[in-house]
């Protein structure tokens, strides 16, 4: 086994195989010495399993059939670790995969696509690797150590106006009396600002879940119950609803519904997701801060504010 060496005031180890290489750098010689051993005990047992011939596109499976079974998300995950393994990285061994694939890959994939559709990327992949390292032993670090990711996007401040609701109204065919699912899906959007729950919240919820004023959400994104006041304007939307299943689709069908809604009236860069932060800026000023994070299921104050977006004119008019 190979010695560590001195570098100025830090110990170097080296670990060098004809099919891997690792090094890192210590305080200490004995430290830098206990890190070879695992290394080299780590390297065996590549071996003796057969990891050491491994591909970041094998890794990626084993990763699905054991990690990414138990997610919530698993269905939308599936989706990610297809596109991952059409990468050019994706053939590549374990040993051989190195910081620049994955630097270069990010570039690129900035050229055509957001900074939050590759942070979500980038998400997966660093879970991955720490997986493989921290877990199973498959590598003595992740290669993405030392790669900066990307910058997050501003944070989205999208509110709904009246006049936009209004557009909604006619072309989802609400406004003449349709109640389709298209007509539905507009309901759907106005019981999210009555609201602030989510859209999978939303397809979800029956009526079986409702008592007097309440909604009981069993599973939330957050993995948690959480019970949601209903204004009287949500009750009324609720009464509408002709089945049990009260909204009766899934989430990808009602999104799907919402921009051919949107694509009809016109309006720029309206989501779903944005009545989310219409949701909070309305409740606000109807709640204390514990109970619009009782309500919305935000623990975090910091990404609460994120959706909180009353405009200067606003506040403007509290004052004297």
């Amino acid at each position: 086994m190979a010695k560590p060496r001195k570098v100025g005031d830090k110990w170097r180890g080296e670990f060098r195989r004809k099919d891997f290489y690792a090094s890192e750098q210590f305080k200490s010689k004995s430290a830098a010495n206990e890190w070879l051993v695992k290394t080299e005990a780590k390297y065996l047992l590549r071996k003796e399993t057969g990891t050491a011939d491994m591909t970041v596109s094998e890794l990626l499976d084993v990763y699905a059939k054991k990690v990414s079974v138990k997610k919530r998300s698993a269905k939308n995950e599936a989706v990610r670790i297809a596109f991952m393994k059409k990468q050019p990285w994706a053939d590549k061994k374990l040993s051989d995969v190195s910081r620049a694939d994955f630097s270069h890959w990010r570039d690129d994939r900035l050229k055509s696509v957001s900074a939050g559709t590759v942070l979500r990327d980038w998400s997966l992949l660093t879970h991955l690797f720490t997986v493989a390292v921290d877990e199973w032993e498959f590598l003595p670090k992740s290669p993405l150590i030392g790669v900066a990711k990307p910058k997050s996007p501003p944070a989205r401040d999208r509110r709904v106006s009246d006049d936009e609701i209004e557009k909604l109204s006619v072309c989802s065919g609400y406004e003449f009396g349709e109640r389709d699912k298209t007509a539905l899906t507009y309901l759907a959007f106005l019981f999210a600002i009555e609201t602030a729950m989510r859209q999978g919240e939303i397809c979800k919820l029956k009526r079986s879940d409702i008592t007097k004023r309440v909604a009981k959400l069993e599973m939330t994104k957050n993995g948690s119950s959480r019970n949601v006041a209903l204004s009287s304007r949500a009750l009324e939307i609720l009464d509408e609803l002709p089945t049990d299943d009260l909204f009766d689709m899934s989430a990808d069908v009602m999104s799907t519904l919402f921009r051919k809604v949107v694509a009809r009236t016109g309006i720029k860069d309206l989501h779903f997701h944005d009545s989310r932060h219409e949701a909070v800026t309305r409740l606000a000023k109807k709640m204390s801060v514990l109970q619009l994070q009782r309500t919305t299921g935000i623990k975090d104050l910091i990404i609460l504010t994120v959706y909180y977006n009353e405009t200067a004119e606003e506040i403007a008019d509290l004052l004297d």
